[in-house]
Protein backbone atom coordinates (compact mmCIF):
# COMPACT_ATOMS: atom_id res chain seq x y z
CA UNK A 1 0.00 0.00 0.00
CA UNK A 2 0.92 3.56 -0.67
CA UNK A 3 2.71 5.28 2.44
CA UNK A 4 3.14 8.97 3.09
CA UNK A 5 6.07 10.20 4.33
CA UNK A 6 6.77 12.47 6.49
CA UNK A 7 10.33 14.25 6.32
CA UNK A 8 12.94 14.95 9.36
CA UNK A 9 14.21 18.27 10.27
CA UNK A 10 17.85 18.78 10.31
CA UNK A 11 19.25 19.82 13.34
CA UNK A 12 21.80 22.63 13.32
CA UNK A 13 25.31 22.36 13.80
CA UNK A 14 26.71 22.75 16.99
CA UNK A 15 23.19 21.76 18.50
CA UNK A 16 23.62 18.02 19.87
CA UNK A 17 21.02 15.38 19.49
CA UNK A 18 19.83 15.32 23.13
CA UNK A 19 19.88 19.38 23.29
CA UNK A 20 17.24 19.25 20.12
CA UNK A 21 14.87 16.73 21.29
CA UNK A 22 14.70 18.31 24.84
CA UNK A 23 11.76 20.70 24.87
CA UNK A 24 13.12 22.82 27.51
CA UNK A 25 16.46 23.55 25.37
CA UNK A 26 13.70 24.45 22.07
CA UNK A 27 11.63 27.27 24.99
CA UNK A 28 15.20 28.60 25.98
CA UNK A 29 16.33 29.05 23.00
CA UNK A 30 13.69 30.47 21.43
CA UNK A 31 14.67 33.26 18.57
CA UNK A 32 13.23 36.98 20.08
CA UNK A 33 15.70 39.47 18.46
CA UNK A 34 16.41 40.39 15.00
CA UNK A 35 20.01 38.46 15.81
CA UNK A 36 18.36 35.47 16.55
CA UNK A 37 16.38 35.32 13.27
CA UNK A 38 19.84 36.44 11.45
CA UNK A 39 21.59 33.29 12.74
CA UNK A 40 18.54 31.25 10.74
CA UNK A 41 17.81 33.12 7.26
CA UNK A 42 18.56 35.95 5.85
CA UNK A 43 15.85 38.62 6.47
CA UNK A 44 13.95 40.57 3.83
CA UNK A 45 14.64 44.09 4.17
CA UNK A 46 10.64 44.30 4.79
CA UNK A 47 11.49 42.44 7.82
CA UNK A 48 14.13 43.97 8.93
CA UNK A 49 12.25 47.44 8.35
CA UNK A 50 9.08 45.64 10.09
CA UNK A 51 10.85 44.42 12.89
CA UNK A 52 10.69 46.41 16.20
CA UNK A 53 7.39 48.31 14.88
CA UNK A 54 6.09 44.17 14.50
CA UNK A 55 7.29 44.07 18.26
CA UNK A 56 5.74 46.66 19.11
CA UNK A 57 2.39 45.84 17.99
CA UNK A 58 2.64 41.62 19.01
CA UNK A 59 5.80 39.43 20.45
CA UNK A 60 7.90 37.90 17.99
CA UNK A 61 8.96 34.30 19.35
CA UNK A 62 9.89 31.05 17.69
CA UNK A 63 11.36 27.92 18.32
CA UNK A 64 14.64 26.74 16.96
CA UNK A 65 12.82 23.74 15.60
CA UNK A 66 10.17 25.84 13.70
CA UNK A 67 12.70 28.04 12.43
CA UNK A 68 14.22 24.84 10.52
CA UNK A 69 10.42 24.57 8.87
CA UNK A 70 10.58 27.97 7.85
CA UNK A 71 13.84 28.00 6.12
CA UNK A 72 14.27 24.42 4.58
CA UNK A 73 12.35 24.85 1.61
CA UNK A 74 12.70 28.91 0.66
CA UNK A 75 14.59 31.73 1.37
CA UNK A 76 12.08 33.61 0.25
CA UNK A 77 9.80 36.00 2.64
CA UNK A 78 6.63 34.96 1.02
CA UNK A 79 7.54 31.43 2.09
CA UNK A 80 4.12 30.36 4.06
CA UNK A 81 5.73 29.22 7.04
CA UNK A 82 7.99 32.60 7.57
CA UNK A 83 4.43 34.72 6.67
CA UNK A 84 3.29 33.02 9.82
CA UNK A 85 6.12 34.16 11.91
CA UNK A 86 7.39 36.80 11.05
CA UNK A 87 6.31 40.56 10.73
CA UNK A 88 5.85 42.57 7.53
CA UNK A 89 5.44 45.87 6.47
CA UNK A 90 1.46 45.46 6.08
CA UNK A 91 1.09 44.65 9.57
CA UNK A 92 1.42 48.78 9.99
CA UNK A 93 -0.87 49.58 7.59
CA UNK A 94 -4.64 50.27 8.75
CA UNK A 95 -6.31 47.24 7.62
CA UNK A 96 -10.22 47.85 6.68
CA UNK A 97 -11.06 46.02 9.96
CA UNK A 98 -8.79 46.39 12.57
CA UNK A 99 -9.70 44.39 16.51
CA UNK A 100 -7.50 44.05 19.18
CA UNK A 101 -10.34 42.07 21.01
CA UNK A 102 -11.71 40.30 17.32
CA UNK A 103 -14.01 37.57 19.34
CA UNK A 104 -15.19 39.55 22.19
CA UNK A 105 -13.36 37.76 24.82
CA UNK A 106 -13.43 40.75 27.32
CA UNK A 107 -17.19 40.81 27.22
CA UNK A 108 -17.32 37.64 28.38
CA UNK A 109 -15.08 36.96 30.89
CA UNK A 110 -15.86 36.46 34.17
CA UNK A 111 -12.60 37.31 35.97
CA UNK A 112 -9.47 37.74 34.16
CA UNK A 113 -8.58 34.35 33.42
CA UNK A 114 -11.96 32.83 32.58
CA UNK A 115 -13.83 33.45 29.68
CA UNK A 116 -17.45 31.92 29.25
CA UNK A 117 -19.12 32.62 25.84
CA UNK A 118 -21.39 29.63 25.62
CA UNK A 119 -23.28 27.62 27.83
CA UNK A 120 -21.78 24.49 28.60
CA UNK A 121 -17.84 25.49 28.34
CA UNK A 122 -15.49 28.10 29.60
CA UNK A 123 -12.06 29.10 28.34
CA UNK A 124 -9.56 28.41 30.88
CA UNK A 125 -6.11 31.13 30.74
CA UNK A 126 -3.93 29.03 32.34
CA UNK A 127 -0.88 30.95 30.57
CA UNK A 128 -0.06 33.97 28.31
CA UNK A 129 3.30 32.76 26.81
CA UNK A 130 3.09 30.96 23.60
CA UNK A 131 6.51 29.09 22.45
CA UNK A 132 5.64 30.84 18.72
CA UNK A 133 3.68 33.97 18.06
CA UNK A 134 1.61 33.51 14.53
CA UNK A 135 1.02 36.92 13.79
CA UNK A 136 -2.60 36.06 12.86
CA UNK A 137 -3.11 35.74 16.73
CA UNK A 138 -6.76 36.42 17.55
CA UNK A 139 -5.34 37.41 21.73
CA UNK A 140 -2.90 39.91 21.00
CA UNK A 141 -4.41 41.90 24.04
CA UNK A 142 -3.27 39.24 26.56
CA UNK A 143 -0.72 36.70 24.95
CA UNK A 144 2.73 37.34 24.95
CA UNK A 145 3.02 39.40 28.10
CA UNK A 146 5.48 36.62 29.32
CA UNK A 147 3.06 36.38 32.57
CA UNK A 148 3.48 32.48 32.64
CA UNK A 149 1.59 30.42 35.01
CA UNK A 150 -2.02 31.59 36.87
CA UNK A 151 -0.98 33.73 39.83
CA UNK A 152 -2.64 31.65 42.81
CA UNK A 153 -5.48 34.13 43.43
CA UNK A 154 -6.88 34.33 39.79
CA UNK A 155 -6.27 30.09 39.45
CA UNK A 156 -8.38 29.55 42.97
CA UNK A 157 -11.34 32.42 41.41
CA UNK A 158 -11.29 30.77 38.01
CA UNK A 159 -12.17 27.29 40.02
CA UNK A 160 -14.82 28.45 42.33
CA UNK A 161 -16.01 30.10 39.40
CA UNK A 162 -16.47 26.77 37.46
CA UNK A 163 -17.55 24.70 40.38
CA UNK A 164 -20.41 26.88 41.34
CA UNK A 165 -21.70 26.67 37.95
CA UNK A 166 -23.00 23.43 37.58
CA UNK A 167 -24.35 23.61 34.13
CA UNK A 168 -20.25 23.94 32.94
CA UNK A 169 -19.57 20.28 31.50
CA UNK A 170 -16.54 21.19 29.39
CA UNK A 171 -13.05 23.01 30.39
CA UNK A 172 -10.58 24.09 27.71
CA UNK A 173 -7.35 24.98 28.68
CA UNK A 174 -5.92 27.90 26.59
CA UNK A 175 -3.89 31.01 26.99
CA UNK A 176 -1.18 31.14 25.53
CA UNK A 177 0.07 27.72 25.07
CA UNK A 178 -0.85 25.47 27.93
CA UNK A 179 1.47 23.32 27.20
CA UNK A 180 4.26 25.12 27.56
CA UNK A 181 3.75 24.74 31.46
CA UNK A 182 5.17 22.00 33.40
CA UNK A 183 3.93 18.44 33.90
CA UNK A 184 3.72 19.76 37.33
CA UNK A 185 1.77 22.72 36.88
CA UNK A 186 -0.34 20.54 34.41
CA UNK A 187 -0.83 18.05 36.20
CA UNK A 188 -2.57 20.31 39.06
CA UNK A 189 -4.52 21.82 36.70
CA UNK A 190 -6.19 18.78 34.94
CA UNK A 191 -6.58 17.04 38.72
CA UNK A 192 -8.45 19.86 40.53
CA UNK A 193 -10.66 20.31 37.35
CA UNK A 194 -11.29 16.49 37.87
CA UNK A 195 -12.64 17.09 41.44
CA UNK A 196 -14.62 19.21 40.00
CA UNK A 197 -18.24 16.48 39.61
CA UNK A 198 -20.05 18.43 36.79
CA UNK A 199 -16.74 19.09 34.91
CA UNK A 200 -17.17 15.99 32.07
CA UNK A 201 -14.66 16.95 28.84
CA UNK A 202 -11.28 18.95 29.33
CA UNK A 203 -9.93 20.51 26.01
CA UNK A 204 -6.20 21.60 25.59
CA UNK A 205 -5.74 23.52 23.13
CA UNK A 206 -1.80 23.40 22.19
CA UNK A 207 0.35 24.84 18.63
CA UNK A 208 3.42 22.91 20.50
CA UNK A 209 2.82 19.42 18.44
CA UNK A 210 3.79 21.89 15.54
CA UNK A 211 6.30 23.94 16.79
CA UNK A 212 8.02 21.76 19.44
CA UNK A 213 6.91 18.15 18.85
CA UNK A 214 8.86 16.94 21.57
CA UNK A 215 7.00 18.31 23.65
CA UNK A 216 4.97 15.14 23.74
CA UNK A 217 6.68 13.06 25.79
CA UNK A 218 5.78 9.32 28.00
CA UNK A 219 4.93 11.62 30.90
CA UNK A 220 2.87 14.39 29.12
CA UNK A 221 0.78 10.93 27.73
CA UNK A 222 0.45 9.61 31.00
CA UNK A 223 -0.58 12.75 33.02
CA UNK A 224 -3.30 13.35 29.68
CA UNK A 225 -4.49 9.55 30.07
CA UNK A 226 -5.00 9.87 33.91
CA UNK A 227 -7.13 12.92 33.81
CA UNK A 228 -9.47 11.76 30.83
CA UNK A 229 -11.48 12.58 29.17
CA UNK A 230 -9.15 14.76 27.65
CA UNK A 231 -9.09 15.71 24.49
CA UNK A 232 -6.27 17.54 22.41
CA UNK A 233 -6.46 20.66 19.96
CA UNK A 234 -3.69 20.91 17.56
CA UNK A 235 -3.13 23.61 15.15
CA UNK A 236 -1.27 22.38 11.76
CA UNK A 237 -2.17 25.20 9.04
CA UNK A 238 0.35 23.45 6.52
CA UNK A 239 1.48 20.74 5.35
CA UNK A 240 5.26 20.97 5.71
CA UNK A 241 4.10 21.43 9.33
CA UNK A 242 3.63 17.92 9.62
CA UNK A 243 7.44 16.16 9.96
CA UNK A 244 8.13 12.99 10.65
CA UNK A 245 8.70 14.68 14.48
CA UNK A 246 5.16 16.28 14.52
CA UNK A 247 4.00 12.82 13.21
CA UNK A 248 5.60 10.94 16.22
CA UNK A 249 4.38 13.16 18.89
CA UNK A 250 0.54 12.89 16.87
CA UNK A 251 0.81 9.00 17.36
CA UNK A 252 2.21 9.07 20.23
CA UNK A 253 -0.62 10.73 21.61
CA UNK A 254 -3.71 9.01 19.90
CA UNK A 255 -1.69 5.62 21.16
CA UNK A 256 -1.71 6.40 24.38
CA UNK A 257 -5.98 6.94 24.26
CA UNK A 258 -5.95 10.76 23.95
CA UNK A 259 -8.02 11.96 21.17
CA UNK A 260 -6.61 14.88 18.78
CA UNK A 261 -8.75 17.16 16.71
CA UNK A 262 -6.78 19.39 14.56
CA UNK A 263 -7.75 23.35 14.32
CA UNK A 264 -6.51 25.47 10.99
CA UNK A 265 -7.20 28.68 9.57
CA UNK A 266 -7.45 29.61 6.62
CA UNK A 267 -4.37 32.36 5.66
CA UNK A 268 -3.52 34.09 2.38
CA UNK A 269 -0.49 33.30 1.06
CA UNK A 270 0.03 30.25 3.25
CA UNK A 271 -2.58 27.51 2.88
CA UNK A 272 -5.79 29.29 0.53
CA UNK A 273 -5.74 26.91 -1.97
CA UNK A 274 -8.05 23.53 -1.93
CA UNK A 275 -4.82 21.56 -3.11
CA UNK A 276 -2.97 22.67 0.36
CA UNK A 277 -5.98 21.96 2.64
CA UNK A 278 -6.61 18.40 1.34
CA UNK A 279 -2.96 17.53 1.77
CA UNK A 280 -3.10 18.71 5.16
CA UNK A 281 -6.50 16.95 5.92
CA UNK A 282 -5.44 13.61 4.28
CA UNK A 283 -1.97 13.83 6.47
CA UNK A 284 -4.00 14.95 9.41
CA UNK A 285 -6.40 12.25 9.14
CA UNK A 286 -3.49 9.27 8.03
CA UNK A 287 -2.01 9.85 11.56
CA UNK A 288 -5.71 9.68 12.88
CA UNK A 289 -6.22 13.21 13.98
CA UNK A 290 -9.50 14.67 12.92
CA UNK A 291 -9.76 18.01 10.93
CA UNK A 292 -11.89 19.77 12.81
CA UNK A 293 -12.55 23.15 12.11
CA UNK A 294 -11.37 25.34 9.39
CA UNK A 295 -11.63 29.13 10.30
CA UNK A 296 -11.78 32.13 8.49
CA UNK A 297 -8.99 34.26 9.84
CA UNK A 298 -10.30 36.69 12.67
CA UNK A 299 -9.60 40.75 11.95
CA UNK A 300 -7.08 41.15 14.80
CA UNK A 301 -4.63 44.22 14.16
CA UNK A 302 -2.26 43.56 11.78
CA UNK A 303 -3.83 40.73 9.26
CA UNK A 304 -5.93 42.28 6.70
CA UNK A 305 -2.88 41.13 4.31
CA UNK A 306 -3.19 37.27 5.75
CA UNK A 307 -6.90 37.48 5.66
CA UNK A 308 -8.95 35.93 2.74
CA UNK A 309 -12.20 37.05 1.98
CA UNK A 310 -15.35 34.62 3.00
CA UNK A 311 -16.26 34.24 -0.36
CA UNK A 312 -12.72 33.25 -1.61
CA UNK A 313 -12.95 31.01 1.57
CA UNK A 314 -16.42 29.39 0.51
CA UNK A 315 -15.00 28.54 -2.80
CA UNK A 316 -12.17 26.61 -1.68
CA UNK A 317 -14.68 24.20 0.54
CA UNK A 318 -16.73 24.16 -2.07
CA UNK A 319 -14.06 22.92 -4.78
CA UNK A 320 -13.19 20.47 -2.14
CA UNK A 321 -16.64 18.98 -1.35
CA UNK A 322 -17.35 15.75 -2.98
CA UNK A 323 -13.59 15.17 -3.68
CA UNK A 324 -12.30 14.66 -0.22
CA UNK A 325 -13.33 12.22 2.66
CA UNK A 326 -15.95 13.07 4.80
CA UNK A 327 -13.84 12.42 7.77
CA UNK A 328 -10.95 13.93 6.28
CA UNK A 329 -13.61 17.34 5.94
CA UNK A 330 -12.77 20.13 8.19
CA UNK A 331 -16.05 22.56 9.22
CA UNK A 332 -15.78 26.00 7.74
CA UNK A 333 -16.32 28.74 10.38
CA UNK A 334 -16.32 32.05 10.37
CA UNK A 335 -16.37 33.69 14.24
CA UNK A 336 -18.94 36.78 14.34
CA UNK A 337 -16.48 39.18 15.73
CA UNK A 338 -17.26 41.20 18.76
CA UNK A 339 -17.93 38.08 20.78
CA UNK A 340 -20.88 36.99 18.42
CA UNK A 341 -19.66 33.45 18.25
CA UNK A 342 -18.94 30.78 15.42
CA UNK A 343 -20.97 30.64 12.35
CA UNK A 344 -20.81 27.56 10.32
CA UNK A 345 -20.75 28.55 6.38
CA UNK A 346 -21.03 25.51 3.85
CA UNK A 347 -21.80 25.66 -0.14
CA UNK A 348 -25.44 26.29 -1.05
CA UNK A 349 -26.45 23.36 -2.90
CA UNK A 350 -30.20 24.79 -3.14
CA UNK A 351 -31.99 25.45 -6.20
CA UNK A 352 -35.28 26.44 -4.53
CA UNK A 353 -37.96 25.54 -2.10
CA UNK A 354 -41.97 25.16 -1.73
CA UNK A 355 -43.98 24.14 1.08
CA UNK A 356 -43.65 20.09 0.27
CA UNK A 357 -40.02 20.50 0.23
CA UNK A 358 -36.34 21.63 -1.79
CA UNK A 359 -34.75 21.23 -4.77
CA UNK A 360 -31.15 20.43 -4.94
CA UNK A 361 -28.05 20.25 -6.97
CA UNK A 362 -25.38 18.48 -5.55
CA UNK A 363 -21.30 19.05 -6.25
CA UNK A 364 -21.75 17.01 -9.53
CA UNK A 365 -24.38 18.35 -11.14
CA UNK A 366 -26.46 15.58 -10.27
CA UNK A 367 -30.36 17.43 -9.06
CA UNK A 368 -33.10 15.69 -7.00
CA UNK A 369 -36.36 17.12 -5.03
CA UNK A 370 -36.33 16.31 -0.88
CA UNK A 371 -39.92 15.73 -0.42
CA UNK A 372 -41.46 16.47 3.32
CA UNK A 373 -43.45 13.42 4.81
CA UNK A 374 -47.25 13.53 5.08
CA UNK A 375 -48.63 13.60 8.37
CA UNK A 376 -48.21 15.84 11.58
CA UNK A 377 -44.82 18.19 11.72
CA UNK A 378 -44.02 17.41 15.10
CA UNK A 379 -44.79 14.21 17.18
CA UNK A 380 -43.70 15.41 20.55
CA UNK A 381 -40.14 13.07 22.13
CA UNK A 382 -39.85 11.68 25.67
CA UNK A 383 -37.73 14.73 27.40
CA UNK A 384 -38.43 13.40 30.68
CA UNK A 385 -35.07 11.76 31.61
CA UNK A 386 -33.12 14.56 29.91
CA UNK A 387 -34.69 18.18 30.44
CA UNK A 388 -33.46 18.86 33.55
CA UNK A 389 -29.81 18.56 32.68
CA UNK A 390 -31.04 20.46 29.16
CA UNK A 391 -32.37 23.40 31.16
CA UNK A 392 -29.36 23.21 33.25
CA UNK A 393 -26.59 23.80 30.63
CA UNK A 394 -28.64 26.33 29.15
CA UNK A 395 -29.15 28.17 32.56
CA UNK A 396 -24.88 28.05 33.06
CA UNK A 397 -24.18 31.49 31.65
CA UNK A 398 -27.46 33.29 32.96
CA UNK A 399 -25.46 35.16 35.48
CA UNK A 400 -22.79 36.90 33.46
CA UNK A 401 -25.04 37.19 29.89
CA UNK A 402 -25.46 40.63 30.91
CA UNK A 403 -22.30 41.49 32.38
CA UNK A 404 -20.19 43.72 30.12
CA UNK A 405 -16.85 43.93 32.05
CA UNK A 406 -13.86 45.06 30.26
CA UNK A 407 -10.73 43.61 32.13
CA UNK A 408 -8.04 45.16 29.43
CA UNK A 409 -7.45 48.26 27.68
Amino acid sequence: MARLVFPSTEIPDGVSVSEWFDWTWQLRRSLKTQADFEKFFELSSSERTAFEEGRELFNIRTTPYYATLATGHSRSADDPLRRILMPQESEMQAGAQQMLDPLGEQRNQTSSRVIHRYSDRVLLLVTDICSVYCRFCTRKHFTGQDQAFIRKDEYEKALSYIASHSGIREVILSGGDPLTLSDAHLEKVITDLRRIEHVEIIRVGTRMPVVAPMRVTDSLVKILRQGAPVFLMSHFNHPRELTAEAAEALTKLVDGGIPVMNQMVLLNGVNNHPAIVQALSRRLLYLRVKPYYMFQCDPSIGTDHLRTSIDDSLEIQRELWGHLSGLAMPTYAVDIPDGGGKTVLAPNFETSRTETGRSYRGWDGVEADYINPVGPKVVPADVSLYEDEWNELKGAKRSVRNRCQVLFT
